[in-house]
């Protein structure tokens, strides 16, 4: 884990179990390297093309369960985000810090990052990551006034919009950011994945951000070209009218699966009343005692 100067690298009591670094701690820690490099668990992940297209000098970012998109131990400069929970990091409170860390070793590793971005979520002590440093990063306030009520950021989007506002003398670059289920991973509903999707396709389109993989170009960009003479905005009600209809459509076939399955639905609801509460469950019941 690579050292930061002393004179501003906490901004916790050193008996917290804390370790809150400054902004401009974080900057001097990450300007070093000339690419920024979030790697989503997708398998729109092309890590052939991001190694040959990336210099030595880029940082690799990787999120939570890195199992989803490493089959070896990365070989490179890497930090890993463990994003929390209300029992503190995910990977802590499931006993997966050492199926996690295996994938990652040497002094090129920056250590973890444990980041929350909603007040319900809980930091894990810096001890409990088997030994390796682990910095903690609040980002509730940045995305309080600014995600979607009722829905929670996902980890990329919240250390992508960070780093953006660091501005980094190096590029902030994307990788696998489709926001697209897969049949090996699924995509949680608590997200709001459209709004992520526009915000950080704007953030592409000014240039404050690269995507790679699943969103290199738009579709629409070909129609601009064709229809010179249209205004954009014109091109883009035009898109919206179309896809509305096409939402209203398949709202309409999902309404008629919901009926179809509302026999087999009951039925699942009643056994899952049978089910054994999860620790999660356990911990948020004896938390309101």
């Amino acid at each position: 884990m690579e050292p930061i100067p002393s004179d501003m690298q906490r901004i916790a009591a050193a008996d917290s179990g804390f370790n809150f670094l400054t902004p401009d701690a974080w900057t001097a820690l990450l300007s070093r390297y000339s690419h920024i490099v979030l790697v989503a668990n997708s398998e729109a992940v092309d890590f052939e093309r991001l190694r040959s297209e990336l210099p030595e000098t880029a940082l690799y970012v990787f999120f939570n369960n890195v199992y989803k998109v490493l089959d070896e131990p990365f070989a490179g400069h890497a930090v890993l985000v463990a994003r929390s929970g209300v029992m503190g990091a995910n990977i802590v409170h499931r006993r997966e810090v050492a199926d996690v860390l295996r994938f990652f070793a040497g002094d090129d590793f920056l250590g973890v990052v444990n980041i929350r971005v909603s007040p319900e979520e809980n930091f894990s002590e810096e001890n409990r990551f088997n030994g390796t440093g682990a910095r903690h990063l609040d980002l509730t306030q940045m995305l309080a006034d600014l995600y979607p009520t009722g829905k929670i950021a996902t980890s990329g989007f919240a250390m992508a919009l960070w780093l953006a506002d660091l501005h980094l003398p190096g590029k902030v670059l994307l990788a696998g950011f489709s926001a697209k289920r897969s049949e090996k991973w699924k995509v949680f509903d608590v997200h709001d994945w459209t709004f992520e999707q526009i915000f950080l396709r704007l953030f592409a389109r000014m240039g404050t951000i690269s995507m790679m993989g699943g969103v290199d170009a738009s579709p629409y960009a070909a129609l601009a070209k064709r229809f010179p003479q249209v205004p954009p905005i014109e091109i883009a009600m035009t898109a919206a009218e179309v896809l509305s209809e096409r939402l209203h459509n398949a709202n309409s076939q999902i309404d008629r699966l919901m009926s179809v399955t509302k026999s087999i639905r009951a039925i699942e609801n009643f056994f899952r009343r049978f089910k054994p509460k999860t620790r999660k469950e356990r911990f948020l019941e004896k938390s309101k005692d």
